[in-house]
């Protein structure tokens, strides 16, 4: 399995609204960090949805390694050292 690309060494701040369907980019190749343009095509990877729970600011991942898609868990701080 490929690993999906770094788009970035920070999670990023977001306006979400409940109830709403997202798709999380999940290769690292969006244009529309952190949101799905399709760009993972050809690729083994696929977006991942997910509905907020909750209206309000969240922070996404960016180096697209965490653990709890599509929410920063901290991982960029070691997967970012390499």
């Amino acid at each position: 399995m490929d690993k999906p690309q770094i788009a970035g060494n920070a999670p990023i701040e977001v306006d979400l609204e409940e109830g709403k369907l997202y798709h999380f980019c999940a290769c690292g190749r969006s244009e529309n960090q952190p949101f799905c343009d399709g760009s993972h095509k050809g690729t083994e990877f696929r977006s991942h949805k997910f509905t907020a729970e909750k209206t309000g600011k969240a922070w996404l991942c960016m180096c697209k390694h965490t653990e709890n898609k599509p929410f920063c868990d901290g991982t960029h701080s070691k997967v970012c050292e390499e």
